[in-house]
């Protein structure tokens, strides 16, 4: 029997540019009318997230966390998307807490699972490269010692 999980398509997969103007529009045209629909605002988040534009992301993950404090009912939804705007943006912290709410209340979500071994892919990588900037500055600074020491002795 496989363990590996069905993949967190939303991840990779971004709307067109067509697809989500057309939600842009709806969204605008709501708001013209004082009057965003849940659906609406929520649509425009998901298409925002998806996006592989950071302002776009941040937008996306803006308005979910206002659907997220306002409608009790979205919440579910909103925590994946929340966890995946987070994960696209490289906020692996954000992105691990917002997706261990929801697997609190759907432990066997296979997609947030499968979301969850992305972000940890994410923090692994940040962490290998944060390890070598601190190696790389670390063998900068004994070069530079290195230097100073041969310089002072030659004197």
């Amino acid at each position: 029997m496989s363990t590996e999980l069905p993949y967190a398509a939303d991840a990779e997969v971004s709307l067109s540019y067509d697809e989500l103007e057309v939600l842009r529009l709806q969204y605008e045209r709501e708001q013209l009318q004082s009057h965003v629909t849940v659906q609406t605002k929520f649509n425009y988040a998901w298409g925002l997230v998806k996006s592989p534009l950071r302002e776009h992301q941040v937008e996306g993950v803006r308005l979910l966390q206002d659907l997220y404090r306002s409608e009790p009912t979205r919440r579910r939804e909103c925590l994946y998307y929340l966890a995946l705007g987070h994960y696209k943006m490289g906020n692996f912290e954000e992105a691990k807490q917002f997706n261990g709410l929801l697997m609190e209340k759907e432990p066997t979500n296979l997609q947030a699972l499968s979301l969850g071994q992305l972000i940890e892919k994410g923090v692994t990588k940040e962490g290998y490269i944060g390890m070598a900037l601190v190696g790389g500055a670390a063998a900068l600074g004994t070069l530079v010692l290195a230097g100073l020491i041969r310089r002072a002795t030659r004197k």
